[in-house]
């Protein structure tokens, strides 16, 4: 399979470590926005779709390459959904993992485990090009709870308080390997992968 470039609509190289490994399947390499351009679209849309095609659109526009951006959050029930598209902000502080993570348990102090339930979300929006009319759009959720402190240094943002229900390990206890079987971006991407190849 002839190998062809992806922007990536992030700056986050975790995020492009992560998602390296589920683009494989589909022939990309991947590239980050920040190799074209420091500026960052404003996020402002109340939903991950809308929010993930701005991101993808400035990423295709800036590279003139096709682009993939992945809006995604953590959407707790006891909280009415929050922090939902605000996750990366939570706190303030855009990409304060810490102090989203310190947050998010000081909302939930004395809530109990059965009350605890929550998602992660991501939503996947692929442009051929910069005014696509038809990208393509894909949907996962990984369901969990959220522990009481955190546990474990893998991977980032809200992981280290996530548990998987299925292992009964956190999402940042979790080797790479089995993260990408049961994420919420792993979902996406299956769902990706059959519109890619549905198209082709």
């Amino acid at each position: 399979m002839p190998v062809s470039d992806l922007v990536l609509a992030s700056r986050n190289r975790k995020k492009l470590v992560e998602l390296e490994a589920l683009l494989a399947p589909l022939g990309y390499r991947l590239r980050l926005v920040s190799e074209f351009s420091d500026v960052e679209p404003e996020e402002s849309a109340p939903t991950f779709v809308e929010n993930a095609l701005i991101k993808a659109r400035h990423a295709a526009a800036v590279s003139g390459l096709p682009a993939i951006a992945d809006d995604s959050g953590l959407e707790v029930a006891a909280l009415g959904g929050a922090p939902g598209v605000y996750s990366a902000r939570y706190s303030g502080v855009h990409g304060d993992d810490a102090a989203n993570n310190a947050k998010l348990l000081k909302e939930l102090t004395n809530v109990p485990d059965e009350q605890r339930g929550a998602r992660f979300i991501s939503v996947l929006a692929m442009l051929r090009h910069t005014d696509d009319p038809v990208p393509l759009i894909a949907f996962g959720a990984w369901p969990g709870r959220i522990l009481h402190a955190p546990r474990g240094a893998q991977g980032f943002g809200y992981d280290p308080l996530f548990l998987d229900p299925e292992s009964g390990l956190s999402a940042a206890e979790m080797s790479a390997v089995a993260k990408n079987a049961v994420s919420h971006r792993a979902r996406a991407f299956s769902a990706l992968l059959a519109l890619v190849r549905r198209e082709a």
